[in-house]
């Protein structure tokens, strides 16, 4: 099974997550890797009581140059990429959503 990876991270460290999602297995399509699409935007939050944010302050709300990064992704890496995101990303709390999807091959089958 297929999965479509999304994650939001800030732009100065988008590069480090890509490479970190390729290199465990992330944009995997056919005889290519390292395959990924990449658009920017703002993300905002407000870090609250207990957080322990890479950028602002408790209480107050933030706005973030964004990269959103999206990949697919098989099943049987889909846990290794997702630790491997996770332990390079700065955020405490990565935005990261996982989808699951039907290759289109299957489909023209």
């Amino acid at each position: 099974m297929l999965h479509h990876l999304i994650v939001y991270v800030p732009v100065a460290a988008a590069q480090s997550v890509r490479d970190a999602m390729a290199a465990s297995g992330a944009g995997r399509i056919g005889n290519y890797d390292s395959c990924s699409f990449s658009s920017t935007g703002t993300g905002r939050f407000r870090p609250l009581k207990g957080a322990s944010p890479a950028i602002g302050s408790i209480g107050t709300l933030e706005e973030v140059e964004e990269e959103r990064i999206e990949a697919v992704v098989n099943e049987e890496d889909l846990k290794k990429v997702l630790e491997a995101i996770v332990k390079v990303h700065p955020y405490e709390e990565p935005a990261i959503h996982v989808l699951p999807m039907q290759d289109y091959k299957d489909i023209m089958k």
